[in-house]
């Protein structure tokens, strides 16, 4: 049998029993298809109780998927786990869709995994963009102020900086809901933005250069 008709005929979740029962094989002839579409990369395997598996058989297992986790954790100091991640197939994200990601979830910390994309910035102009369409350029203004005393990173473009700075009437914000910094005072007060990290937060970038 064609790996493309064993496809169409068994997509989606699958045990030894339900791959014989759709092909009408016996176990020997079910688990060899089973093998041929794992080698051609299209199963993903998970062991239940009772020593059974359970298969995830899938055209885009054999894509190269990527997520924005898998781009925060390959540069972050401490790893995020994080489970049903949407995969992106076809593309690597960018850094700065990543960071704007990351911001977006409100998550303590997430956001503080990704302070570490902010040294791999190379399109200022592109983050603003993003920043601006989802009405969060002064949170990333901010984590930026608080990153560069923190550790090395490029230079913030003029142009973000000028037309990111909050307006004299701005209504002060939050980056993690109801999160304040106690040591940021100088960086929430430019950019009416509460912190949600304190230095001592940051000590696992202390070594992270």
């Amino acid at each position: 049998m064609k790996i493309r008709d064993l496809l169409n005929k068994l997509e989606g979740i699958q045990t030894i029993e339900t791959v014989m029962d759709a092909l009408e094989v016996d176990r020997k002839k079910a688990v060899y298809y089973v093998y041929r579409l794992r080698k051609k990369g299209y199963v993903k395997t998970k062991s239940l109780k009772g020593n059974k598996r359970m298969y995830n058989i899938s055209f885009e297992n054999r894509l190269k998927g990527f997520s924005y986790y898998d781009i925060i954790n390959k540069h972050a100091p401490f790893k995020i786990t994080i489970s049903n991640i949407d995969k992106i197939y076809g593309t690597e994200p960018t850094y700065e869709e990543t960071l704007i990601f990351a911001i977006k979830t409100q998550s303590f910390r997430t956001i503080l995994a990704s302070l570490a994309l902010f040294r791999r910035i190379e399109d200022w102009s592109l983050l603003f963009q993003l920043a601006k369409t989802n009405r969060i350029e002064r949170q990333i203004g901010a984590l930026y102020d608080v990153v560069r005393k923190t550790m090395l990173t490029k230079r913030m473009s003029n142009r973000f900086r000028k037309h990111s700075l909050p307006k004299e009437k701005s209504v002060w914000g939050f980056i993690v809901p109801k999160m304040k910094s106690d040591n940021f005072k100088d960086i929430e007060k430019e950019w009416k933005i509460y912190i949600p990290f304190n230095k001592k937060d940051l000590e696992v970038y202390k070594w992270f250069q």
